[in-house]
């Protein structure tokens, strides 16, 4: 069998007296693209902050995640070791988290913090070699030519391509995006997922996305894990994600709105055509 990038088995999480996450076990293969879905309030996000560790060394979590092949967590405790697996993840939040008095440059170049050496990163030592990385990795996402504003002066979608290329500045492995669109106007949600599916066409790299918009999840992702109350209620190909399952999964929701047909995938390109919600998960374990 080979190396999942993703291996979590029996992951527990509550707040409280409330359990948010209850035995949750599922396996990524390299290079996947999966969608993440399910009600609000099933546990989405909380699965994809704890596979990286952002809601972990609590006595109310529990079960074992391995990412790209070494155990980063036991017991729901982060591994010390677990280091170089945590730079090779990349974290896209859905409300940016980019830092709005820096340059758009700046803000993809913090991608590279979390392999860098502590003196280089606490005063911000950036190479000439890494300024261009940067600067391809912005082009990739159509924004070379904004690399010099203020990160503040973007709209959102912008911002959000922001994130991407600082993902790719980090040159994550793994990527994952906790709800990436759902901020944005239905072009710039667009755009975005095209960029994020053509990373893991063209880079084989694995992403998983969290996303309320089923129609979506069936246009850029072959397969579904969904949640249902905190539980793994299906995971499988996305074409077997059948009307009937829809209707379980989100009970009293309207399916035709679940399903609203999206415009053609052709009007995404724009992105292309001209030419921070990362987060670098290592960066914690500088200090």
């Amino acid at each position: 069998m080979s190396i999942s990038t993703i291996h979590a088995e029996g992951l527990n999480k509550s707040f409280g007296h409330r359990q948010v996450l209850d035995d949750v076990s599922f396996r990524v293969a390299p290079g996947e693209m999966v969608a993440l879905i399910g009600p609000s309030g099933s546990g989405k996000s909380t699965l994809l902050r704890h596979l990286v560790g952002l809601t972990c060394g609590n006595r109310m979590s529990g079960g074992h995640v391995s990412l790209m092949g070494r155990e980063v967590q036991t017991s729901g405790r982060l591994r010390r070791a677990a280091r170089i697996e945590r730079c090779r993840t990349g974290y896209i939040f859905q409300q940016f988290n980019l830092v709005g008095r820096l340059s758009v440059l700046t803000n993809v170049l913090v991608g590279r913090l979390g392999s860098m050496s502590r003196l280089r990163a606490l005063f911000g030592r950036f190479t000439d070699q890494e300024r261009q990385r940067a600067r391809a990795c912005l082009a990739r996402v159509g924004l070379d030519e904004v690399r010099n504003q203020r990160a503040n002066t973007l709209s959102g979608g912008q911002m959000q391509r922001v994130a991407i290329a600082r993902v790719l500045m980090q040159d994550a492995e793994l990527i994952l995006a906790d709800e990436p669109i759902a901020s944005l106007d239905p072009r710039s949600a667009r755009e975005i997922m095209e960029i994020l599916s053509r990373i893991h066409a063209e880079d084989g790299r694995t992403v998983v996305v969290t996303l309320h918009q089923v129609e979506v999840a069936r246009r850029y992702c072959h397969r579904a894990v969904a949640l249902k109350d905190g539980r793994l209620y299906f995971d499988g190909p996305i074409d077997e994600l059948t009307d009937a399952r829809l209707q379980a999964l989100y009970e009293n929701a309207d399916l035709d709105e679940l399903r609203a047909s999206e415009p053609s995938r052709g009007e995404a390109l724009s992105a292309d055509r001209k030419g921070i919600a990362a987060h670098v998960v290592a960066t914690p374990l500088l200090n």
